[in-house]
C-alpha cells in the first residue's frame, strides 16, 4: 500500500469523515451542535477506555526495559519539543514571548484523539503496536507545560510555580482519568477487560466518530472566528511543527528498537498538539496569553492536518525507517 492509498483510505474512514462533517457544518454556520454535557461524557469514556486497555496490555506483556526506556524517552520528548516550537515561533511569527510559550506548550504535549486515530490507521493496515504506548501518551501530557512556564519565567513574565499551579498541572482531569484507568487495567488485567469488553471495546469506534464530529464543530467555529489571528506565519507553523515533532518521535522509536506500529505512534505523539490538558493549565498559569491563538492553531490547523495527511505520512515513514 503506497502513500496515496494510505491517505485515501484514511480520508474515507468513518472517523475522518465524521470530523469533516462537523467542520463543514460549522463553517456553513449550521445549527448542528453536540450538548456540552454529552461531549464531556464522550471525552471521559474515551480516556477511560484508552487508559484501561493500555493498562491491560502492560499487565499481559509485563514491565520491561523497553517500556521504561519508552516512558523516559516520552518525558524527554515532551519537555524538549516546546523549546523547538518556541524557537520556530520567534522566527516565523511576531507573537509575544507569552503567547509563543503558551503555543509551544501545546506542541510538546499530546492529543489523545490523534493517538487513537493513529491506532485505527494501524489496525486498518494490519500492523500491530505495543499496547503500553498509551502509558507513554500519559507521561507526555505534563512536561511540556513546565517547559513553557520556564520560558516565560526566564523573560520575567508569567506566574511562579506555586502549589496551586502544580496541583492544576498534575491533577488535571484528563491526566488523572488516563493514569487512573491505566492503573485499573494494569491491576485487573485481561480478566478485568473481559468483564467490561462490551462497554469499552465494541462501542469505542462509534463514540469516537461522534466525538470527532464535535471536534469538527469546535474547530470550524474557531477557524471562522479567528480569521484575523491566523496569519501566514502561524499557519505555516501549524503544519511544520507536527513534522518536526514526528521526526523527533521517529528517532526515539528507532533508538529504542521499536517495531513499525509503535514507532509510528511515537511519531504521532511527537506530532500532535494538546487541546484538552494544556489549555486548562494555560488558563491558570498564563491567563494573559491569547486562547484564540493557541486553541485555534492546535485544534483548527494541526489537528485536521494530522488526521488527514499526517497519519499516512507518519506510517509510510515508520515503515521505511523500520523496514516494516
Amino acid at each position: 500500500m503506497d502513500l496515496l492509498d494510505l491517505a485515501l483510505g484514511n480520508l474515507l474512514s468513518p472517523i475522518i469523515l465524521s470530523f469533516a462533517l462537523g467542520l463543514a457544518a460549522a463553517l456553513a454556520r449550521s445549527e448542528l451542535t453536540i450538548p456540552e454535557a454529552v461531549a464531556k461524557g464522550m471525552s471521559i469514556y474515551l480516556l477511560f477506555a484508552i487508559g484501561f486497555k493500555g493498562g491491560v496490555a502492560v499487565n499481559v506483556a509485563g514491565l520491561d526495559v523497553t517500556l521504561v526506556g519508552a516512558l523516559v524517552a516520552g518525558a524527554v520528548l515532551s519537555f524538549a519539543l516546546p523549546f523547538a516550537a518556541f524557537s520556530l515561533l520567534r522566527v516565523m511569527t511576531r507573537l509575544s514571548t507569552l503567547d509563543a510559550a503558551a503555543v509551544a506548550a501545546h506542541y510538546g504535549s499530546i492529543s489523545i484523539v490523534t493517538f487513537v486515530a493513529g491506532t485505527s490507521v494501524l489496525d486498518a493496515a494490519g500492523i500491530g503496536s505495543d499496547g503500553w504506548m498509551v502509558a507513554v501518551a500519559a507521561v507526555m501530557e505534563a512536561p511540556a507545560i513546565l517547559s513553557a512556564l520556564w520560558l516565560v519565567a526566564r523573560s520575567g513574565q508569567g506566574r511562579s510555580m506555586d502549589a496551586e499551579l502544580w496541583r492544576e498541572i498534575l491533577l488535571n482531569g484528563s491526566i488523572v482519568l488516563l493514569v487512573g484507568s491505566f492503573a485499573i487495567g494494569w491491576i485487573t488485567g485481561q480478566e478485568g477487560l473481559d468483564r467490561i469488553a462490551s462497554f469499552i471495546v465494541s462501542p469505542f469506534q462509534g463514540v469516537l466518530c461522534l466525538f470527532l464530529l464535535d471536534m469538527g464543530l469546535v474547530a470550524g467555529r474557531g477557524l471562522r472566528e479567528a480569521r484575523g489571528v491566523l496569519r501566514p506565519g502561524l499557519l505555516t507553523f501549524g503544519v511544520t511543527m507536527p513534522l518536526v515533532g514526528a521526526c523527533a518521535g521517529a528517532l526515539a522509536g528507532v533508538f529504542l528498537g521499536l517495531g513499525t506500529g509503535s514507532t509510528m505512534l511515537f511519531m504521532v505523539l511527537g506530532a500532535s498538539a494538546s487541546y484538552i490538558a494544556v489549555p486548562a493549565a494555560m488558563r491558570v498559569a498564563l491567563p494573559e496569553a491569547n486562547p484564540s491563538i493557541y486553541l485555534t492553531l492546535s485544534l483548527g490547523v494541526t489537528f485536521p492536518f494530522n488526521l488527514t495527511l499526517g497519519l499516512p505520512i507518519y506510517l509510510a515513514f515508520a515503515r521505511w525507517i523500520t523496514g516494516g
